[in-house]
């Protein structure tokens, strides 16, 4: 009988290949099977460009796609062919290693990869190798501390209605916006409208070659087709007793 394999998880940081942990880049370096996402059939795997160099040479790469649409019905359907083509290399007994973009349960693909995987194999044992946050390392490029005595920390990705950033910048604190893509003058324009413009930071493709710091916001706009896509915006609201 033949023992089914594990599937690794592995956070490998937002960009920089130096910001693998030790033991995601150990793991990476004896995993026969690497299972990368992408967005399109015709896109190159970011995941993969990130981890090349810690690959054993001799490892077989699987590329799956995660198209970025918002369908429900089309996005199970990618999920579960994702999870049958690892539960088919799990259950021939080989371990797969599964590397995503900051931090495996932090608004990743692997969630849903592993949600599709326990459907088809109740019993695989999964591993996971947590990785640094795409807004952990934002905040190191900008000296901007996330968190600071009581101060509560907000993390919200934008959505299009921007319902959840307003309600968060009512609550004060730290706010940390992810997945800002296209909405970039949404969101822009309710920090404007919540006096948070003059304490945030942006930071798009951090530890990646085009990375771009900006500390004035106004500067982002009219360019949400360049600054909005693997960008994170910080900042801080105080609260009277803050002050």
């Amino acid at each position: 009988m033949i023992t089914p394999g594990t599937l690794y998880g592995i956070g490998i940081g937002p960009g920089d290949p130096d910001l693998i942990t030790v033991k995601g880049a150990k793991l990476l370096s004896r995993c026969r099977h690497v299972v990368v996402p992408k967005a399109s059939k015709a896109a190159d795997s970011l995941a993969l460009r990130i981890v090349r160099n810690h690959l054993d040479p001799e490892a077989q790469v699987h590329e799956v796609v995660f198209p970025m649409v918002t369908r429900k019905d089309m996005l199970r359907e990618r999920w579960l062919e994702a999870g049958a083509h690892v539960a088919s290399l799990l259950s021939s007994g080989e371990d797969v290693c599964f590397p995503t973009l900051g931090d495996a349960l932090l608004y990743s693909t692997y969630i849903y990869l592993i949600r599709a995987l326990r459907a088809i194999l109740p019993q695989v044992r999964i591993v996971t190798v947590p990785g640094v946050t795409a807004f952990s390392a934002a905040a190191a490029a900008t000296g901007f501390p996330v968190g600071e005595g009581k101060q509560p920390v907000n993390i919200i990705p934008s959505a299009d209605d921007l319902s959840d950033l307003r309600a968060a910048l009512k609550r004060k604190g730290t706010v940390v916006i992810m997945k800002i893509g296209k909405r970039l003058e949404g969101v822009l324009d309710l920090l404007e409208e919540h006096d948070a413009v003059e304490t945030g930071v942006f930071v798009s493709h951090v530890g990646m070659p085009d990375e771009h710091v900006e500390t004035d916001l106004r500067k982002l706009r009219g360019r949400e087709d360049q600054a909005g896509y693997l960008s994170i915006i910080l900042t801080r609201l105080e609260s009277e007793k803050d002050k």
